[in-house]
């Protein structure tokens, strides 16, 4: 740490997945050893930092287009400062300086470590800085972290990738799959346990391909059943699976482990077998279908989410059909769903047969037509239903609304709930647990608005009232700490 980086204030922007998410979470831990504060909301930060993503089309216009509004900011303050890192400052390299000179740092996805040291060399050299790393030298999980939840974390058990999807720029900008050891993982959930934490959620681009690096199949259902002597861990869930790895010991352990959640997201992508081939999807509709049954068949109560991308190239209405037909049979509780998104550097950037803007969106309306409907049937059948909640924070905009509060049930479902009624014990806080029963099913939400049949106060609930969160030092360096969070901290795109 440098004297002059002391009491510098930090704001971090982050962009796209569950993993730039939690990249920001490391970022934010080593900016805070080296001496940076959490800029105070309003107020103007001495740095940002742009955590990006490079899956949409428009993430380049949208980054661009915040660094052109920054520059004002830059030039009424030189000794600002601005830092571009994630998937695009992979992709773009040197070019992000090009067309916006004002930005001081741009680091990869391989060396997020690398951060403070290029700030304080940029402010030495007064010019811009640019590392990017080929390959991980450092797993992330090494480094420190300022968590973003005192009741909820992210744990990564694997980075990069070994698949080819043609649709998918992840695997050029990210590596090859790198696995970390068991007692790693389990060592870092334990040390978030050990501050209160109550769900983990595992952390990797295809997870359930974790153990190919050390040559263990069954790594995955192992580590699964592993959390499950954790004494304190409540909740596990996982993200995201491919079908093509998704063998019946994942589903026997997800069953047989208390603490996992009946949850599962699982990639669809395209229920036509013609484009999953074109996209090199290594598996077809009827196995992806027949891993949901066997699922269902141990887990009735399992929600199953799922991502569809509508529009790739060369789809005919006979393959979107095909698609219909495959979220009608699987009854999925909810579904992310794209308009494909050409990238360059991607195989299918280059097909024939590239749809027009109005194919795609009229494809696109009728899929969320048909998802939402069958979304708000499945959440109706919950009515009357008792259901666990982990009470969150800015979980949805009915909070203000309605007074109600928000929660998550065990299978992930979204609940508004009301905090009223004799079994709450003073005041119900976010890292709480209650159990209410749902009086209404809408689409994307439930609703519980019976008094709270039960409450539990926890010490994730007390951190949270209290403006703490954790702090991990990394693998093996001890066990989190608490501080004061950050007041600032941007959102999925």
């Amino acid at each position: 740490m440098t004297t002059a980086e002391v009491g510098k204030t930090y704001q971090i922007r982050t962009f796209g997945c569950q993993m730039n998410v939690h990249d920001s979470e490391r970022l934010a831990g080593q900016l805070e050893e080296a001496g940076y504060v959490p800029a105070p909301e309003g107020g103007a930060p001495d740095l940002v930092v742009f955590n990006t993503c490079a899956v949409r089309e428009n993430a380049d216009n949208k980054l661009y287009g915040t660094l052109g509004h920054l520059r004002p900011a830059k030039d009424a303050n030189p000794d600002m400062q601005i830092a571009v890192g994630g998937c695009l400052a992979q992709k773009d390299r040197g070019e992000i300086v090009k067309r916006a000179p004002w930005v001081d740092v741009v680091f990869g996805t391989h060396n997020l470590g690398s951060l403070p040291v290029l700030l304080e060399r940029a402010r030495h050299n007064a010019e811009a800085e640019v590392e990017i790393l080929e390959s991980l030298e450092t797993f992330p999980s090494t480094l420190p972290a300022r968590r973003d939840s005192a009741y909820s974390g992210w744990v990564s058990i694997s980075v990069g990738c070994n698949n080819t999807c043609t649709f998918c720029i992840v695997p050029s900008l990210r590596g090859k799959e790198r696995d970390r050891r068991p007692g790693e993982v389990l060592a870092e959930v334990e040390a978030l346990v050990a501050e209160g934490v109550l769900e983990v959620t595992l952390l990797g681009q295809n997870v359930n391909s974790y153990g190919v690096e050390f040559g263990d199949r069954q790594a995955f259902s192992k580590l699964l059943r592993a959390t499950g002597s954790i004494d304190g861990l409540e909740r596990v869930r996982f993200t995201s699976p491919h079908p093509a790895a998704f063998t019946d010991d994942v589903i026997d352990a997800m069953a047989e482990t208390p603490n996992v959640c009946h949850q599962l997201h699982m990639p669809l992508q395209s229920g036509s077998d013609r484009i999953l081939k074109e996209m090199r999807r290594s598996y077809r509709s009827s196995r992806y279908l027949s891993i949901l049954d066997k699922v269902r068949a141990v887990m009735p109560d399992a929600a199953i989410t799922t991502d569809i991308i509508v529009g790739f190239p060369g789809e005919t209405e006979e393959d979107f059909e095909a698609t219909l037909d495959v979220v009608r049979q699987a009854r999925f509780s909810s579904a992310f769903t794209f308009q494909y998104s050409k990238r360059p550097g991607t195989p299918a950037a280059d097909m024939p047969g590239q749809l027009p803007k109005q194919v795609v969106q009229e494809r696109y309306d009728r899929l969320v037509e048909l998802q939402n409907d069958i979304a708000w049937q499945e959440n109706k059948k919950l009515v009357g239903h008792k259901v666990e909640l982990l009470v969150a924070t800015g979980e949805g905009r009915k909070d203000a609304e309605t007074h109600r509060m928000s929660g998550r049930a065990r299978d992930g479902r979204l609940v508004h709930f009301t905090p009223t009624g004799p079994a709450v014990d003073r005041d119900v806080r976010p890292g709480d647990v209650v159990e209410t029963v749902i009086t209404y099913g809408a689409p994307h939400h439930l609703v519980a608005d019976g008094d709270v049949l039960t409450h539990r106060r926890t010490r994730a609930g007390d951190n949270v009232a209290a403006g703490l969160r954790p702090k991990t030092d990394g693998v093996s360096l001890g066990l989190p700490s608490f501080g004061a969070p950050a007041a600032v901290t941007g959102g999925c795109s």
